[in-house]
């Protein structure tokens, strides 16, 4: 993601106040124009004040408005301008052709900002406590328990200590058990879930390495986090559970399994000999 503006603004979305917001959106929808506005005319434009502007900058860590223009500008790259130009909004006037089309970029570009956003350091480390680990427990709720549940049936065929549990106060239960020798791996696109925020802080009470696999860098969930894995789908207030979040998760898990299996080759393929055997019979 280095150097990509535009993909910060997305990470950090949930930082924002709510006129902070506003320009965010503005941005966003308007990335070429902004390069030829003053700070007095996109706040006009945003219909807030020229402070929440600078108080925008600010929360980006730049010093003013010139080095976000400065920012905004490097980042505007041609790939970059064709995923924006490709990743618009599903409209009722669409006719089929285009919805596919749209519904394609959309699950594809999330797909290839989750990539971007991969740090090889932190997934390394991430392989390393999940082979360490005694126990491995998959948590999340809603649509992110599914993704869990996923995970847990992906690593069965390979590991024999990874569970998933499915009630809420069951999960937070087995988190307060868990000890210094076991991994939690938290899936929450919003990283704001109170009932998976419980869970991780359970675990760290506990002493459990936690990893999070989420949207967002800095979250409630994320404080509790060892280590923070991101997914590059934008998810909008009224698409709980979209496709092309549960896709960018699923491309982690995949990416995570696959690393594994490389990594522990003998021992996996063995497993995974034991485990197909076992139900080879119950196939037609």
């Amino acid at each position: 993601m280095e150097g990509d503006f535009l993909t910060r603004i997305k990470l950090t979305y949930n930082q924002f106040t709510k006129a902070e917001k506003k320009v965010a959106d503005y941005i966003l929808q308007n990335p070429k124009k902004i390069l030829f506005m003053s700070i007095t005319e996109l706040a006009e434009a945003c219909e807030v004040g020229d402070t929440s502007v600078f108080r925008f900058c600010k929360t980006m860590e730049l010093k003013g408005y010139q080095e976000f223009k400065m920012m905004l500008s490097l980042s505007l790259r041609a790939d970059v301008e064709n995923r924006l130009e490709l990743d618009s909004d599903i409209s009722l006037d669409d006719q089929f052709p285009d919805l596919a089309k749209k519904v394609l970029n959309i699950n594809m570009n999330a797909l290839t900002e989750t990539y971007s956003l991969l740090d090889e350091q932190k997934f390394m480390r991430t392989i390393d406590y999940l082979h360490e680990a005694e126990r491995i427990f998959f948590f999340g709720v809603g649509a992110s328990l599914l993704t869990a549940l996923k995970a847990m049936n992906k690593f069965l065929r390979i590991e024999s200590k990874v569970y998933c549990v499915q009630d809420s106060h069951m999960q937070a239960m087995v988190a307060s058990m868990l000890t210094s020798r076991d991994v939690a791996v938290c899936f929450s696109y919003s990283g704001a879930t109170k009932d998976t925020i419980h869970v991780a802080e359970e675990a760290r009470k506990a002493g459990a390495k936690i990893i999070c696999l989420t949207r967002f860098a800095k979250s409630p969930l994320t404080s509790y986090s060892d280590i923070t894995l991101l997914c590059g789908a934008n998810e909008g207030p009224l698409q709980g559970g979209s496709t092309s979040a549960e896709i960018s998760l699923l491309f982690l898990i995949d990416l995570m399994y696959t690393e594994y299996y490389r990594r522990y080759y003998d021992q996996c393929c063995e497993n995974n000999k034991r485990t197909s055997g076992a139900v080879v019979e119950k196939l037609c």
